[in-house]
């Protein structure tokens, strides 16, 4: 399986590599949940979400402070409003912050405030925006593109290791197809074929594969069944009010029962995730 990447491939780095996000370790012996709102949209409901999913043993919050949309009308986040909501949120649980960054002339202020850097994919291959986040030093969790060749995915991580930053992270989040009653075909067989070919950590998006709440916790638990090394899950106080992509959103108490069936499925394979006591 013929590779023309460099620095992501096996061929440069045997060892897997693990990277560190604070005390959370992505690509250990035990898989990660990262959830959280899809867009930050205000205090209370974000700290309820965060309060919540900390409880269930998610080990990092997500959220968007600056999204990317297909139409220019469509709500485009907080900024920098939502970046301090996510602070005060991490603060508070403890639990540290991935968000997206959409333009390279913003790694500065989300610097001054994330844990790490999300690369959506619409900006998979954007190589100014790879090369900044590069640059930035902090850990980028770099999503697949929606049209986009494993290859190419491998390829767009090599622009960020080659600035110097070792830690990516690769999170498979659907391809496009001709099959539409999904929002996007999830590729599980890509962790496989990137942990032959790669050395760096893969988590899995559901929610954005699915595209419907009722598939994500399938999605969810074949990606952790078949290997990867954690899943960012988009959770919401109310999806159906939600103000970009609550389709796809769990509800705090299926995040919760998701929890224990993911930690059910990873200690048949000899992996486990962090659940709560009470669950």
């Amino acid at each position: 399986m013929a590779s023309s990447c460099k620095l992501a491939s096996r061929d440069h780095k045997t060892d897997d590599t693990i990277v560190m996000i604070g005390n959370v370790e992505i690509g250990g012996k035990h898989p990660i949940v990262i959830a959280g709102p899809c867009t930050v949209e205000d205090e209370a409901a974000l700290l309820e979400i965060a309060s919540s999913v900390k409880n269930a043993g998610a080990k990092m919050l997500r959220g968007g402070a600056y999204k990317t949309r297909t139409s220019p009308h469509d709500f485009q986040g907080l900024g920098e409003k939502g970046l301090i909501l996510l602070a005060k949120a991490s603060d508070k649980y403890g639990l540290p912050i991935v968000t997206e960054i959409t333009d390279p002339k913003d790694v500065g202020l989300i610097a001054e405030y994330a844990d790490m850097l999300q690369i959506g994919s619409r900006n998979m291959q954007n190589s100014a925006l790879l090369k900044a986040a590069g640059r930035s030093q902090l850990p980028v969790l770099l999503k697949r593109g929606f049209a986009c060749t494993i290859n190419e995915w491998l390829l767009a991580a090599d622009y960020i290791l080659s600035e110097g930053n070792p830690n990516v992270v690769l999170c498979e989040r659907g391809i496009r197809s001709f099959e539409d009653s999904t929002r996007f075909s999830l590729d599980i067989l890509s962790i496989a074929v990137v942990k032959k070919m790669s050395h760096l950590p893969i988590i899995v998006d559901p929610s954005h594969a699915a595209g419907y709440r009722e598939y994500v916790a399938s999605a969810a638990k074949g990606s952790i069944a078949a290997g990867a090394d954690g899943l960012m899950i988009e959770v919401s106080v109310n999806p159906e009010t939600a103000l970009v992509d609550g389709r796809q959103a769990l509800t705090l108490i299926q995040f919760s029962e998701l929890m224990v069936q993911l930690n059910h499925i990873s200690k048949g394979i000899a992996r486990s995730v962090s659940v709560s006591e009470s669950n």
